[in-house]
């Protein structure tokens, strides 16, 4: 990936003030599979900016619901100027793990499903949603994940619907990617 594919975007960034005190927080959401964590790497890349990847706070398969009030806790934090903490989540054991420590920072990018939900708008400068075709976004996130995310592909899938029709996160994008 080349930093020119983001230059749009950055400029979009750059214009933008910071929403969490003096940090500016650029929200990645979409549905599994559509490729959010790639383009996050390269924008993170081109734009020198930390990332928060939604993956390590879900608490379990059946979390997702549960990650924006936690993220929203971390920005209000990070927005007084405070070090936002939330317990990363132990897949292998299946409970909280260690806390992950969230500093205040020139540029944050959150990086998954929920990431744009109403709770935590406030804190943010942009919102990006980044989809796929159904057929490909599933493809994509069982290779990745391989026999561990088959399992549950429709029960996240289903979360993933009831979670974006209710917070209509699409529609409050201000940058829309397909990949």
């Amino acid at each position: 990936m080349t930093s020119h594919r983001y230059d749009q975007i950055l400029q979009v960034i750059g214009d933008r003030q910071p929403a969490c005190g003096s940090t500016t927080v650029v929200a990645v959401d979409g549905p599994s599979g559509a490729g959010k964590t790639s383009f996050v790497a390269g924008l993170a890349e081109a734009a020198g900016a930390r990332v928060l990847h939604l993956e390590d706070v879900y608490p379990g398969w059946d979390g997702l619901a549960a990650a924006p009030p936690l993220i929203a806790g971390v920005l209000e934090t990070v927005a007084a100027d405070g070090i936002g903490t939330v317990p990363r989540w132990d897949w292998e054991h299946h409970r909280p793990g260690r806390l992950l420590r969230v500093l205040p920072t020139r540029l944050l990018i959150l990086d998954g499903v929920g990431s744009g939900a109403a709770i935590i708008r406030p804190y943010l400068s942009l919102l990006i949603w980044v989809d796929a075709p159904t057929a490909v976004r599933k493809e994509r996130a069982l290779a990745r994940d391989g026999g561990t995310y088959a399992p549950f592909w429709d029960m996240w899938a289903a979360q993933e619907a009831e979670h974006f029709t209710q917070e209509a996160t699409r529609q409050h994008a201000d940058v829309v990617v397909t990949t």
